[in-house]
């Protein structure tokens, strides 16, 4: 596969796996990056081919402005995966990025596009549960304030006013794109999965069990000990059921077309 220079530029491929069967697009949360997911492509290599989104305004797109847009973050992405869409694939996303994924397998189910064979969500409440935030129109203080209640690695980084003036405008653009995104109750017609923490102050044990109304297929939940990034000590529980999903999908659908 040789992507387009449009679609290098949205889309990483740390440990390209030509065998694989099948892919999974990982999203990443608000204020992260593609690279937190370099870990997930050796993981699951060489059965699973994992790219990662980049959005713009971090790492490599750092001197671009950034998107403070769910839906044209959702319509970008959706059409740079095109020329990735040639064999069975998946959605990851963590907060922001379940979001996100979730939009951007709507679009593709939307335009008559083969769509995910499976929507893993972490992180997030259903697209169906309002809360009123605003944390995008906090001071600086105030959303490194909000990263410490989540217990963020990045909150040690801000501490670094340096490092604050680069990486403020991209996370303050994420917070804004997901808090003024609207309430929806569309489903796609993948199975989805859900991994959250049992102590996220983000999302209850009820706004992510509501995810099943989204999805026209079956949906289950898995809860984790932690808060909102539970997955920093649960990655290795969450990769294997990622895996036995991504396999059990493709067994079904070779009894499907046999």
């Amino acid at each position: 596969m040789t992507p387009s220079p449009h679609s290098a530029l949205w889309l990483r491929l740390y440990r390209p796996a030509p065998e694989a069967r099948s892919r999974l697009v990982c999203f990443p949360h608000a204020g992260g990056s593609a690279s937190y997911y370099h870990s997930v492509a050796r993981a699951l290599a060489p059965d699973v081919e994992v790219l990662a989104v980049q959005y713009p305004g971090r790492q490599d797109r750092r001197n671009e402005p950034p998107v403070a847009s769910l839906a044209e973050l959702a319509t970008s992405v959706g059409e740079v995966l095109d020329p990735w869409l040639d064999k069975p694939y998946a959605f990851f996303g963590h907060s922001m990025g379940a979001l996100l994924a979730y939009q951007v397998a709507r679009r593709l189910e939307g335009a008559g596009a083969r769509g995910p064979r499976r929507l893993f969500v972490s992180g997030r409440r259903a697209p169906s549960c309002p809360r009123t935030e605003n944390i995008h129109l906090r001071s600086d203080q105030g959303i490194v304030a909000h990263l410490k209640r989540l217990q963020s690695t990045a909150a040690i980084l801000l501490e670094d006013e340096e490092l604050l003036a680069m990486f403020l405008p991209a996370l303050r653009a994420d917070y804004k794109a997901v808090e003024t995104c609207g309430v929806c109750h569309a489903d796609v017609g993948c199975p989805v999965t859900v991994f959250s923490g049992e102590s996220d102050p983000l999302t209850t044990k009820a706004e992510a069990e509501a995810w099943q109304a989204h999805t026209r297929r079956d949906a289950e939940v898995f809860f984790y000990p932690g808060g909102h990034f539970f997955l920093d000590a649960h990655a290795a529980e969450v990769l294997e059921v990622i895996r036995k999903r991504t396999d059990q999908d493709h067994d079904r659908s070779r009894e499907f077309s046999s």
